[in-house]
């Protein structure tokens, strides 16, 4: 996602927004890309986590992070998916 890979548009990496720290953020598009790992396997936190960016008008894409580094390819066409739902 560095040096606008994905079509063009930029992401920047640990971005707060509204008192949380995002993993990747498009501002220009309004997306927030979240990686977990097992430790927020059903957590009720990560409700919250994706209520606060969304009432600032951010969408959140939230993936783990197994299925990122077995399917890059996967993520990052849902990733463009997304942004393309934006423009």
């Amino acid at each position: 996602m560095r040096n606008r890979q994905i079509d063009g548009h930029k992401f920047v990496r640990q971005l707060p927004i509204a008192g949380y720290i995002c993993d990747f953020v498009c501002r220009d598009q309004c997306l927030v890309v979240e990686l977990d790992g097992g430790q927020h396997s059903e957590s009720a936190q990560d409700a919250v986590r994706d209520r606060v960016p969304a009432d600032e008008g951010y969408e959140v894409v939230r993936f783990w992070n197994n299925d990122v580094l077995g399917n890059i390819e996967g993520a990052l066409a849902i990733i463009q998916q997304e942004l393309t739902r934006s423009d």
